[in-house]
């Protein structure tokens, strides 16, 4: 249904045009900047990902990985990739998988946005965890592993790794019902009766709930780097999304294939935990009794992925979108509020979806 992030998504290729800069200058910008960098620097791009343009570095026997606003208009608090090299600086020596971090640049003159460069992690991305070429056994210790370290993630004491000026500590889905809402109504190209339903009921019936975490904002395997023979995950990738919130939100966010990909599937023999199995774990990791409300906060993360599968959509007529499947983005936006919506009202039918 919405599963068009994980086509063509292997490897790297040759640089889009519109993604081009001049390698020269990046080379000087580096050996000036990143320790230990020598060499002639090549410049390939990673074939995944939809928001900033991701790139393989190379030089010598070295390899790095840059992230990069994309060029174009944007919206004004998208792409945030000084917000992905912060949470990423602080906890290079937190007990969270996470690559190291190597320089921030935010002059524009050098490759024309707003980039940092980071370790590159030699692992595997597991674009497709539902099914894919895997083992049971192999697949349900990819999941597992990703339930460690998103509860992992949550367990850091967000103060002591120097973020407690990271994001507002409370009113967390309700900041960001704000932004995704009014995104979504920036970028609406098509009437949506399951989102106008969400932006009603959602804002009216947030579940009273005090804690406050790093999130990640955007977990789910794919966003994970796996070790190259482990299942293991070496590396949480894709932070633009993080701040301080709810982990329980956060948490739900990854659980969202329960609802909507495996909906219809034989998890057993897929060797893929139960849902309750998964929250029962999360919630052994990380000191809880169980989760209260817990279709809201899966009703929430759909909205906010129907938001921003839609701006994903508007992006592809402005032309700065960065992936050939973001085409697919608006019929996903659609989908993913439907099932948003079925998770609050019951009585809605998935059929047309399977």
């Amino acid at each position: 249904m919405t599963d068009f992030e994980s086509l063509d998504n292997e490897g790297t290729m040759a640089v889009m045009q519109r993604h081009q800069f001049d390698v020269t200058v990046l080379q000087d910008y580096m050996q000036e900047n990143v320790d230990g960098f020598s060499g002639t620097l090549t410049v390939e791009e990673f074939a995944g990902g939809q928001s900033n343009p991701t790139y393989l570095l190379s030089a010598e026997d070295q390899k790095y990985v840059l992230r990069r606003k994309p060029p174009g208009n944007l919206l004004k608090s998208a792409h945030a990739v000084d917000r992905e090299y912060k949470v990423l600086t602080a906890l290079q020596d937190a007990d969270v998988p996470t690559p190291k971090t190597y320089v921030l640049c935010e002059d524009d003159s050098v490759i024309g946005t707003m980039f940092y460069i980071m370790e590159y992690l030699d692992g595997r991305v597991i674009w497709d965890s539902t099914e894919g070429p895997y083992s049971p056994v192999e697949r349900g210790a990819f999941w597992d592993s990703a339930n460690s370290a998103i509860a992992k993630l949550h367990r850091i004491d967000f103060e002591s790794v120097g973020l407690s000026d990271f994001g507002k500590h409370t009113d967390y889905i309700a900041r960001q019902f704000k932004r995704w809402g009014g995104q979504y109504e920036y970028t609406k190209t098509v009437d949506n009766p399951y989102m106008d339903n969400l932006i009603d009921y959602l804002p009216k019936n947030i579940p009273e709930d005090n804690s406050c975490s790093i999130v990640h904002g955007d977990p789910q395997i794919a966003n994970m780097m796996m070790h190259k023979s482990r299942a293991e995950v070496i590396g949480i990738l894709d932070w633009e999304l993080s701040t301080l919130g709810s982990p329980l939100s956060d948490f739900a966010y990854l659980c969202r294939p329960y609802r909507d990909a495996l909906r219809l599937a034989d998890l057993k023999k897929l060797g893929i935990p139960s849902e309750e199995e998964f929250v029962e774990a999360y919630c052994r990791r990380t000191g809880r009794d169980g989760i209260e409300n817990w279709d809201y906060y899966l009703a929430f993360n759909m909205f906010r992925l129907a938001a921003i599968l839609q701006g994903i959509a508007k992006r592809v007529l402005d032309g700065t979108a960065a992936s050939k499947q973001a085409e697919l983005a608006g019929a996903g936006a659609f989908n993913m509020s439907k099932v948003a919506w079925a998770q609050i009202d019951k009585s809605v039918d998935l059929d047309d979806l399977s």
